[in-house]
């Protein structure tokens, strides 16, 4: 069996690629680096002039697309928030052009996805059959990345698109930067510290991926997110427990919205999650509790 990851060199991808790895099939990762092998994983150029990766990916049975500019680096100027669409949007095409050349199609294709689809909410609890669509940028990315990616149904290839909540892990993503004030002692409370925070540990997050392609049933729009959400402020206090740090500070939202500008949003906004769909399919999480997630990560941080 063969699986291809496009950003299969980020943080989800190289977990997700192990695990393919260690079940026996064959890892291809889209890279606009250069073409080599590294141990079981083979490498291919693509999204550079003159690459052609389709001429090794025949045969392939999954695809999996985690590739896209970071919401997290840098200030959301009218520059960066062009190449966060336009990065996700770019590679779906891409993908597009390549699987049309392929004689086999691939029997699944899971496309990276987010919460940010579903409107800001203190109160609203968002399962996949929610129809409600956030108007804001982050928003505008999602429902615009879900439309492009909807061609690949049109393909009779089973389509997913997995709406990730915040994935928590001690290499790239937000967990860092918001453990940061708390490792200085300064910690506290973020904005009015009701806001939502639907999370997943990273571990669930591939194991999460590698279920949905394994299990024919799942398709269209599925919620990677823990079980367990929590709003900011719980969120904060169990940061700080896991570090044996005080959780004492307030960070008002306008001075987050001052510093931030509009990204603030990442962290002064949220959504109360559920993963219906894995659940009703029976994915057991290793990290269902935030508590947990937390002091295993940190634990893995220390034995390094």
């Amino acid at each position: 069996m063969k699986c291809v990851i496009a950003g299969g060199t980020g943080v989800v991808g190289n977990g997700l690629a192990d695990l393919f790895l260690n079940h026996g099939y064959d890892v291809t990762i889209l890279t606009r680096r250069f073409n080599r092998t590294d141990g079981k994983r083979k490498y291919v150029k693509w999204l550079g002039e003159g690459d052609h990766p389709e001429n090794e990916l025949e045969g392939v049975d999954y695809v999996i697309n985690l590739a896209g500019t970071s919401l997290n680096e840098g200030r959301w100027s009218q520059k960066r928030k062009a190449q966060i669409m336009n990065s996700r949007l770019r590679t779906v095409e891409e993908l597009i052009r390549i699987i049309n050349k392929l004689e086999h199609k691939p029997k699944v294709l899971i496309n990276a996805s987010a919460i940010g689809i579903y409107p800001p909410s203190d109160e609203a609890v968002y399962t996949e059959r929610a129809e409600l669509k956030a108007d804001d940028f982050l928003g505008t990315v999602v429902q615009r990345w879900e439309e492009k990616a909807q061609q690949f149904e049109k393909m009779q290839i089973r389509t997913v698109f997995a709406r990730f909540g915040l994935i928590l892990a001690n290499e790239g993503g937000a967990l860092p930067l918001l453990q940061l004030p708390y490792r200085m002692f300064f910690g506290g409370k973020i904005g009015s510290g009701n806001q939502w925070v639907s999370w997943i540990h990273i571990v669930d997050a591939a194991r999460a991926l590698f279920f949905i392609a394994e299990n024919e049933q799942i398709s269209g729009p599925v919620n990677v997110t823990a079980p367990q959400p929590v709003r900011m402020h719980a969120f904060g206090k169990t940061v700080a427990k896991s570090l044996h740090r005080p959780d004492w500070f307030v960070v008002p939202s306008k001075v987050l919205q001052l510093l931030l500008g509009e990204k603030s949003m990442l962290v002064l906004k949220g959504q109360h999650v559920y993963p219906e769909k894995l659940m009703d399919s029976g994915f057991s999480f290793s990290y269902p509790n935030l508590n947990s997630a937390l002091l295993q990560l940190e634990k893995e941080k220390k034995e390094r």
